[in-house]
């Protein structure tokens, strides 16, 4: 790391039908904050919602979140239209972020699952990633990812749910799942 921040930014996919995903972005991320590093999240699908970590970075000056979504599940199979609508404009404020360089970190949050539901084109997410600064390290987050992106990117992890609490009905808690 230089004085300016990252000397070179890479791609970093969390996918996989396991728990962790997210959490793993947020654990990078509050370990860059830690060195002093600017975060910037964008998170797809996930609107109104109070999760644990929009409370925590009210905390942490270097990290942003931002949410894009309906606090509502999205239809795989017939996505409302302003589901469709918020994907897209999530993906503008990305390209945008991104383009700008300013933070070190952009984490773009559930996105592969936008992509997986056709809320967002393949072709414009590749841009993103093709057209990053070599500064900035780009994590993308989210179940099915695409094969072009896994290609694409430096690392990828894949977690692979063995149990989950949701098998024996048990619900999501606060500060745990959300």
């Amino acid at each position: 790391m230089s004085e300016n921040g990252l000397e070179a930014g890479l791609v970093q996919v969390y996918t996989g039908d396991g728990k962790g995903k997210t959490t793993a972005a947020l654990g990078l991320a509050l370990r860059a904050c830690g060195h002093g590093l600017k975060v910037y999240m964008i998170q797809f699908m996930k609107g109104d919602i109070n999760y644990g970590e929009i409370i925590a970075a009210e905390h942490l000056p270097n990290l942003t979140i931002v949410q894009f979504g309906k606090p509502t599940f999205v239809d795989k199979e017939n996505p409302a239209k302003e589901d469709i609508d918020f994907a897209q404009l999530a993906l503008e404020h990305a390209k945008v972020i991104v383009q700008e360089g300013q933070y070190d970190i952009v984490i773009l949050d559930e996105l592969n699952v936008a992509l997986d539901f056709k809320l967002v084109e393949l072709a414009d997410v590749m841009k993103i990633i093709d057209s990053k600064p070599d500064r900035v390290e780009l994590i993308i987050t989210g179940r099915n990812a695409n094969e072009k992106i896994l290609e694409k990117a430096d690392l990828v992890t894949k977690m692979d749910k063995v149990k989950h609490p949701y098998d024996k009905g048990i619900a999501a808690r606060d500060g745990i799942e959300h």
